[in-house]
């Protein structure tokens, strides 16, 4: 793909530009590098698979699945981009190695949503996770961000080596990397199948289930995304589960699927402890930031439940839903942002007392993104439960799954809403917070997104 290769220039230009040791060109230059990446990923849409389907002798493939997830990687990064400045502005900030490592970080991301070889599944993870466990400690002042990143690097380190075995195990079984020649092996072999394959199979799901933050492997997310800076939290949050879970999908639908009888039952047992988990843990946070971790591990329960149906329509719930959960998820950490640095840093839910009163716009931002991430109809959030729970029903088997899911969304109600009591009804001195043009941009087509996919939900089905 194009893209990869764009954005892998990019970096290394982004380390380039630091040399001139002029920041006001980094920001800029990092968005039209996102633009450009985008339009060339979006430029394949129409380009016969025939002639594009397969890049490095088979090791990616690029379809239309492939550059829909790309491109909401993309376009949440280029949401997150703009509530840089205020990061980037302290004396000991490294802007330049900042956006040059979330432009590598991407690379692995589009390589998890393209690959066709197992090979290259773990050169995007490994891409992805080391570029995060550095970001993740990049705030070396402060004691969090460190044990954040020593915490993630030691646990997605031992994630990584289940799923190395377990890929070294189905290449074992199957003598095959390529997902499409492990599809060959179990069709082929049916009822004949190797003891090494189904090891394998649960070792790579364990190594991918910790990338989405699903229970019980979720024990990283909050101390991470709470001792993160909330810049690189926010792009953790949309950017890693997304190609986490466009890899997962992948998997299990090309390589896995005459063994769904095998893998269906556990991983809707883990969509259930993982929404029971992040909900449940969520209504007890005091801060912003880690309740915003456990809602994290709830929305993956939310998108197991579509892996799980594996329906003709999941994938289709899995892009909307990924797509509604990234821009509300981003909107409400960009307005964490801009209110943290008003309040000293300070992350809990009384940071955002009376903001309603001196920034209406923020307060309506960070509304809508509640609404949404709480599935509220009219939004994109509550059209992406909708689609998945749709799916789910109409494969039949998984109602006890479906009631679950329907209380723990009662239940995500009232964590999301105490964020929206408090900047309306609790009274506080929060200061008049300007915002740079790029941030209101920012918000504006966060909103406009968010609106339109609970609005107009057919306008993206249809383009899928």
């Amino acid at each position: 793909m194009l893209s990869i290769i764009l954005l892998s220039v990019s970096g290394i230009a982004s380390l380039f530009l630091g040399f001139n040791k002029s920041r006001s060109l980094l920001m800029p230059a990092t968005l039209l590098f996102l633009l450009v990446a985008l339009a060339v990923n979006l430029w394949d849409w129409n380009v016969p698979f025939t002639l594009s389907s397969a890049y490095n002798n088979g090791m990616m493939t690029v379809d239309k699945t492939t550059i829909v997830f790309s491109a909401i990687l993309l376009v949440s990064a280029l949401l997150v981009i703009p509530f840089s400045q205020n990061y980037i502005d302290r004396p000991q900030a490294q802007p330049a190695e900042y956006y040059a490592i979330l432009l590598f970080a991407l690379v692995g991301g589009i390589m998890m949503t393209a690959y066709d070889n197992l090979i290259m599944l773990f050169v995007g993870v490994e891409i992805l996770s080391i570029s995060m466990y550095v970001l993740a400690g990049s705030d070396k002042r402060n004691l969090r961000s460190t044990e954040a990143a020593l915490k993630y690097f030691l646990m997605g380190a031992f994630a990584t080596g289940f799923l190395l075995f377990g890929v070294a195990l189905l290449y074992g079984a199957t003598m095959s990397f390529s997902i499409k020649g492990i599809a060959d092996y179990t069709n082929a072999n049916v009822g004949n199948l190797s003891p090494l394959l189904y090891v394998g199979i649960v070792m790579v799901l364990i190594g991918v289930l910790f990338k989405v933050s699903a229970a019980p492997f979720h024990f990283w997310t909050p101390d991470v995304y709470e001792g993160s800076p909330s810049l690189f939290t926010a792009f953790m949050s949309t950017v890693v589960k997304t190609a986490g879970f466009a890899a997962l999908y992948r998997l299990l639908a090309v390589s896995f699927t005459g063994l769904y009888d095998y893998w269906a039952m556990s991983i809707a047992v883990v969509a259930l402890l993982t929404l029971v988990v992040g909900n449940i843990t969520a209504s007890h946070q005091h801060s912003f930031k880690r309740m915003m971790a456990y809602s994290g591990i709830s929305h993956a329960g939310y998108l197991l439940i579509a892996v799980t149906a594996f329906q003709n329509t999941s994938q289709d719930a899995i892009l909307f839903y990924s797509l509604a959960y990234s821009v509300a998820t981003i909107a409400a950490f960009g307005v964490l942002i801009l209110v943290a640095d008003k309040q000293q840093g300070s992350e809990d839910f009384s940071a955002f007392n009376g903001l309603a009163k001196n920034n209406p716009f923020l307060a309506f931002v960070m509304t809508l993104a509640m609404c949404s991430l709480a599935g509220i109809p009219l939004t994109g959030g509550f059209f992406g439960k909708f689609l998945i729970f749709s799916s789910a029903f109409a494969k039949g088997g998984l109602n006890w799954l479906l009631i679950g899911a329907i209380l723990m969304s009662a239940v995500g109600i009232y964590y999301y809403f105490k964020v929206v009591i408090a900047m309306y009804i609790r009274e506080g001195k929060t200061e008049k917070i300007a915002l740079t043009g790029l941030q209101q941009a920012a918000f504006v087509l966060s909103i406009l997104l968010t609106l339109l996919l609970g609005v107009v939900p057919n306008l993206f089905a249809d383009l899928v």
